[in-house]
């Protein structure tokens, strides 16, 4: 789908009508989640199947105020079958709580693709059109308030695009109606930590977007 860049207001909220029972939604959604989590562990719709160890679902809140998005398992991820738990994990983990104020469990953490490239190579074409469509059920039974695009792999197969990471960076975006913010990946902000600032100005964003404190760098 065509990256969307229609002005949006910076707050973004959601609330369920008076006569919803709130406890009631998360055990629908989370109920929703398991059952479209039993459907695809044993999928075999790419060849991304025949090497992996575990698929990946994607782990967290059934009702989060925001979505982070990866490209796909690391060795670490498929050996665990969980997201993020590798380097790269341990820095997204502080993101959440220093930029945030908020824990790995309030939050959900998913990758387009649920299995691991060999050697960690992109997801090709083939293997991100199988997986997309369980990532889009994802976002619509999550119904995150705001979706983080970590990287530019995720962020082009979210939205559809090809514009550079940095032209994406601070722009309006959003993905079914849903404010998308995106910023560099853990794992390259490991490798270049010069960018750290840039992702601290796109989290501010994303805090702006719910409403949040601003919270102030780490010293």
């Amino acid at each position: 789908m065509p990256v969307a860049a229609t002005p949006m207001p910076e707050a973004a909220t959601t609330a369920a009508p008076a006569d919803v029972d709130p406890a009631r939604l998360h055990a629908e959604a989370a109920a929703a989640l398991q059952a479209l989590r039993a459907e695809v562990l044993p999928c075999t719709r790419c060849k991304l199947h025949h090497g992996r160890k575990q698929v990946v679902f994607g782990e967290g809140n059934a009702q989060p105020r925001v979505l982070f998005i990866g490209e796909a398992p690391g060795a670490r991820e498929d050996a665990t079958g969980r997201p993020f738990v590798g380097p790269a994990g341990q820095l997204l983990d502080r993101i959440i709580q220093a930029a945030m104020g908020m824990q790995r469990e309030q939050v959900f953490i998913a990758n387009v693709n649920k299995c691991r490239p060999p050697d960690n190579r992109e997801p090709e074409p083939d293997e991100v059109a199988a997986c997309l469509p369980f990532l889009r059920r994802q976002v619509a039974i999550l119904k995150p308030q705001v979706i983080v695009a970590l990287g530019r792999t995720a962020a082009h197969n979210l939205l559809g695009t090809t514009v550079p990471m940095r032209a994406l960076r601070g722009r309006e975006l959003r993905y079914e109606g849903i404010p998308v913010v995106v910023t560099w990946h853990p794992a390259y902000l490991l490798r270049d930590p010069s960018h750290k600032r840039e992702t601290w100005e796109d989290i501010k964003r994303v805090n702006r977007l719910l409403g949040l404190p601003e919270v102030p760098p780490a010293s």
